[in-house]
């Protein structure tokens, strides 16, 4: 039998939905298999995917399933006020058709703690419980808490159960964030995934002398760090190293506009920096980061930005497009 296989983030892989299961109100889980019968590329807790729908759409959703089958689960919400994605999957019969994924990528890694707290609410338990898996296979201290607006709306709550650990599952009010993160002991790394609220709430918990907190959110951060204006002023030169051709972001223009005129099949998808679809290698420049996604240390090193809402404090950026 093949073992699972490493892939470059950037591979697409053609799979087949074998399974589409109701797994609670307004949520949808779809197991895919690798098209060739093979195992796909294996992944960590915390992992997520790019699918692209028969539209031709390309989302991103995280994987929840066990990292040790040959196979991946995703589980998506149908959004009433989303951008369309979530409404054909929930809408489209898919089972035995052929969704190309890329991936997998992490940006929500489980980094070693003496302790970790999983916060996740809604549709935030799809990478959590993957992660709160991961921290029991590893024999660590952890606790997780999952909230919901109704027993009948939170998914994967079979799941979580069958974890077995410290788990409080509540229903139709608030996580107490508070009395959860003062209770905690030192070295405990927090994770949070869900709506903006909840992920706004944890952040001003935490605040700078709390526990170590790490956060992944599905919609973009009305707080988060733009592109000063000064920056926004000026035009700069993007070159594409692959093809060597050079293009010029006029203020106004994000990169991604600019890289389209003479590249129009580069990836993107939330356009707001919290998808990560258009991530790409910085080889040359000063990039400036206004996206959701990359942390301090990864900001510094500048070797990677997301073009939808990046921009250059330098003449001249080279992307490795």
């Amino acid at each position: 039998m093949t073992g699972p296989t490493r892939a470059h983030p950037d591979s697409w892989h053609d799979t087949v939905v074998t399974a589409a299961r109701l797994e609670a109100e307004g949520v949808i889980s779809l197991t895919l298999a690798a098209r060739d019968g093979g195992r796909l590329p294996s992944w960590e807790a915390g992992a997520h995917i790019d699918v692209r729908l028969p539209s031709g759409t390309v989302r991103q959703y995280s994987l929840c399933g066990d990292p040790g089958a040959a196979d991946y689960t995703v589980a998506v919400l149908r959004e009433a006020n989303g951008r369309g994605g979530s409404a054909e999957i929930h809408d489209t019969a898919l089972v035995g058709r052929t969704l190309p994924i890329r991936g997998p990528r992490n940006h929500f890694p489980l980094h070693a703690a003496e302790h970790y707290v999983f916060l996740a609410g809604g549709i935030g338990i799809t990478p959590v419980l993957a992660l709160a898996r991961e921290a029991a296979s590893r024999g660590a201290s952890w606790e997780l808490h999952y909230g919901g607006r109704s027993a009948t709306s939170m998914a994967l709550t079979r799941e979580v159960r069958a974890l077995g650990g410290d788990i409080h599952l509540v229903e139709g009010a608030p996580l107490d964030l508070a009395g959860i993160v003062s209770g905690t002991p030192a070295g405990t790394a927090v994770y949070a995934c869900g709506p903006a609220g909840l992920l706004g709430a944890v952040r001003e918990v935490c605040g700078d002398t709390g526990p170590t907190l790490y956060t992944e959110q599905f919609t973009a951060d009305p707080n988060a760090r733009p592109v000063s204006e000064e920056t926004a002023s000026q035009a700069f030169e993007v070159e594409l190293a692959r093809t060597g051709t050079t293009v010029t972001v006029e203020p106004g223009t994000s990169i991604l506009d600019a890289v389209r005129t003479v590249n129009p099949d580069v990836l993107s998808s939330c356009e707001e920096g919290f998808c990560g679809t258009c991530e790409t290698k910085v080889l040359a420049g000063q990039p400036v980061h206004a996206d959701t996604i990359l942390n301090e240390r990864e900001r510094e090193a500048g070797t990677s930005m997301m073009i939808c809402v990046g921009s250059c404090a330098s003449r001249r950026l080279v992307l490795d497009l």
